[in-house]
């Protein structure tokens, strides 16, 4: 069964609460065309919470409560991680068929040594800024985008139904180019991740 990614994270990450993130995003309408709506047989399902395109991501950083940053910190974040990025080149995403995972349907991306680059990056400025007081996750990290989230409810989904739905289903994968990426302070309110837009920074390097 594809297990409820929502109380998976709920005690690091509650409920309501906003806490500060780094993602790649792309245009809605290029994200609805090759990654939601081919798809919504797999995803509208019971037992899972399908992603609407505009909010499709794929996550650099998770740091901490945006509360709990102190003043300026936020601000000299940005500034650091825009300084730093006029030497980073845009990426070029191939981002496979979605697969059913252990907490979402996802679509792994590769190649991911480019935007580990970021995910070095955004981790090293908000501990350097911070003194390290919020854990950052991921651990390791891989590029990929869910399309929809396990959930509890009455019915759950399963990975084998889901697979077999899927070798039947067509679509192939797709370039998607990453020429910035985002500040954002997100919350979820155990269905659905939402978010409120802070800051862009674009990839200007060569």
């Amino acid at each position: 069964m594809i297990e409820d990614f929502f109380a998976g994270v709920e005690g690091r990450w509650p409920a309501g609460r906003a806490d500060l993130h780094w993602h790649i995003l792309f245009a809605p309408e290029m994200t609805e065309e090759h990654l939601v709506a081919p798809y919504r047989e797999v995803t509208h399902r019971p037992g899972l919470a399908p992603v609407e395109a505009r909010w499709v991501h794929t996550t650099v950083m998770h740091g901490g409560p945006v509360a709990e940053y102190a003043p300026g910190e936020i601000d000299t974040i940005v500034d650091r991680v825009r300084q730093e990025c006029q030497a980073i080149a845009p990426i070029d995403l191939t981002f496979d068929r979605p697969s059913p995972g252990r907490v979402a349907v996802e679509c792994a991306a590769r190649p991911g040594a480019p935007g580990r680059r970021l995910w070095e990056l955004t981790t090293r400025v908000d501990r350097e800024v911070t003194g390290g007081r919020f854990p950052l996750t991921p651990k390791s990290w891989y590029p990929h985008a869910s399309i929809a989230y396990g959930v509890t409810g009455p019915a759950r989904a399963n990975q084998q139904s889901v697979k077999a739905l899927l070798s039947d289903h067509p679509g192939q994968p797709v370039v998607l180019r990453a020429d910035s990426i985002s500040l954002v302070a997100q919350s979820h309110d155990r269905q659905h991740i939402t978010w409120e837009h802070l800051a862009n920074v674009r990839l200007n390097g060569g």
